[in-house]
């Protein structure tokens, strides 16, 4: 199993940055990717972005292309979502996922999920 724990949410104006980060502790050695997905009151999961650990390539979903930036340290074990030019409509809980199989923009894909962190962004 793998355990994860985000942190860095926060409240920010428009256009303003955070930056997000993801612990990973446990069976690290089994991770495939590590993704970024966020939930807005009243709306579906809905996925940011991922890491492929093997190699590191990125994927990001088109609404935030350009805006955000996964990366990772790999001696912590820990990833980032740089988020620049936020939006109010960025505004979510952001939860980070592990995948230990498939790899794609599917949270079903992702089996082990941090406890999420409030990221709000006023105009």
């Amino acid at each position: 199993q793998v355990q994860l724990v985000e942190s860095g949410g926060g409240l920010v104006q428009a256009g303003g940055s955070l930056r997000l980060s993801c612990a990973a502790s446990g069976r690290t050695f089994s991770i495939k990717a590590m993704g970024w997905f966020r939930q807005a009151p009243g709306k579906e999961r809905e996925f940011v972005g991922f890491l492929r650990w093997d190699g590191g390539s990125t994927y990001y979903a088109d609404s935030v292309k350009g805006r955000f930036t996964i990366s990772r340290d790999n001696a912590k074990n820990t990833v980032y979502l740089q988020m620049n030019s936020l939006k109010p409509e960025d505004t979510a809980v952001y939860y980070c996922a592990a995948s230990r199989g498939l790899v794609s923009s599917l949270a079903a894909h992702f089996d082990s999920w941090g406890q999420g962190t409030q990221v709000t962004v006023f105009s």
